[in-house]
């Protein structure tokens, strides 16, 4: 089996790799995928709000980090798409699953961002 020639790098050419690939990917995922774009831009609106709310750290804490999951979400399930799309563009009950769990996942994060923001807000 082949092995990827990205594999050996290791110490702080390792991480600087790394880093290339990650913002790469922000840049694919924003260029590509409307929901994505549609998240970043609620995440750049809510991260600035959540501190600014008179709320303790724990709750900014709570909900940044949700925004932050749904934004981590959404780009495994982007990538989950692209990589179902390489293998084939053919309708296929796998490939729809696979989608369709993926966008389930997106749904729940959401879901839990709205229940930690309500709770957060209720409770201050």
């Amino acid at each position: 089996m082949m092995e990827s020639p990205y594999k050996g790098k290791t110490g702080l050419r390792r991480l600087w790799n790394a880093f290339g690939y990650s913002i790469a990917g922000f840049r694919a995922a924003y260029k590509h995928e409307d929901a994505f774009r549609q998240e970043a831009l609620l995440a750049a609106i809510l991260i600035p709000v959540a501190f600014w709310l008179p709320v303790g750290f724990v709750g900014k804490a709570l909900m940044i980090g949700s925004v932050l999951l749904v934004i981590m979400v959404e780009l495994l399930n982007s990538a989950i798409e692209a990589a179902v799309d390489r293998i084939s563009l053919d309708r296929h009950d796998l490939a729809k699953r696979a989608k369709d769990i993926g966008s389930a996942a997106v749904l729940v994060s959401l879901i839990n961002a709205i229940a930690i923001w309500t709770l957060v807000l209720m409770a201050s």
